[in-house]
């Protein structure tokens, strides 16, 4: 749904794609990160609230009744000031009365900023789901994105999140470490995921987004040690209750199911996949080559 400009480049998780975007931060608070180009080219701001009320008055009434899920970008509203984010999801109630929930993408770093307290209140306003980019559960790995935070303090500052009731999708990325540490990346990442049991888990793969220094530092993997990984991290995985996925454009290998309820059938399909990827062994060797370069 547009009704404004927005300040572009503009991103939004896959599920949210029939949700109203209003963008109350610019760019990333942690933007430091090697293998992330989404926001390089922004400086990081927030977007006075007046600015937020004004657009949702351009919504014109006989449409703000259509309006039931809302995504709050940029690429970590959750950061926004507690007292100026509870006035802007008030406002989201009052303007749009059918809204059933509110999403936002969540960085470590907007989570220390909010207490358990804090975000129970923001759920209570309808904030009911945080997208959460953990990229790899492997220390070695974090230090060498510059991530900014170890596994264990953002398996803490998840759980705070949980312990609010909010819903959580998180998402770790295939080839991330490139060959130097493939498996210790993808061992680390199922345990973490397996503590925390959050609602969703979602794969992508590493691709090429402003982010050629990233790919520098790292060996990167053929399409058939990509398969690899992504089989070491389904057979790893043993979590509670999480919906998996893995359809970001840029995986050659779909996944969708729930563990621990398909979790055989998961590591199957991979198994399937993995066998069938090396009878062809241009392909198998191949380095995929996706990118994106629209902006």
């Amino acid at each position: 749904m547009y009704y404004f400009d927005y300040n572009q480049p503009l991103f939004r998780p896959p599920s949210e794609g029939r949700s109203l975007i209003f963008q109350i931060t610019l760019g990333c608070s942690q933007n430091d990160c090697t293998f992330c180009g989404m926001y390089k080219m922004k400086q990081f701001s927030l977007r006075p609230v007046a600015e937020i009320q004004a657009e949702m008055q351009m919504i014109p009434l006989a449409r703000r009744a259509m309006v039931q899920r809302v995504f709050l970008g940029d690429g970590d509203a959750l950061v926004y000031p507690q007292a100026g984010l509870g006035e802007i999801l008030d406002l989201l109630a009052v303007n749009f009365p059918n809204l059933t929930r509110v999403a936002a993408y969540a960085s470590p770093n907007s989570l220390t900023t909010k207490s358990v307290e804090e975000l129970r209140l923001l759920r209570d306003k309808k904030l009911r789901i945080l997208y959460f980019g953990l990229e790899s559960g492997d220390d070695a790995t974090l230090l060498l994105i510059k991530k900014g935070f170890n596994a264990q303090r953002m398996l803490q500052l998840c759980q705070k999140a949980k312990d609010a009731q909010l819903k959580l999708s998180v998402t770790a990325i295939l080839g991330l470490a490139g060959r130097t540490r493939t498996r210790e990346h993808a061992l680390a990442t199922a345990d973490w995921v397996t503590q925390l049991s959050p609602e969703y888990f979602s794969l992508l793969t590493m691709f090429r987004r402003h982010n050629d220094a990233h790919f520098a530092l790292i060996d990167q993997l053929s399409n058939g040690e990509v398969l690899q990984e992504a089989l070491t991290v389904v057979r790893a995985l043993s979590p509670q209750k999480t919906i998996l996925r893995s359809n970001h454009v840029s995986n050659i290998l779909h996944l969708e199911g729930s563990y621990p309820k398909d979790r055989e059938r998961i590591i199957g399909q991979a198994e399937h996949c993995l066998v069938q990827g090396a009878r062809d062994p241009d392909w198998y060797n191949l380095v995929p080559d996706y990118e994106e370069t629209h902006y």
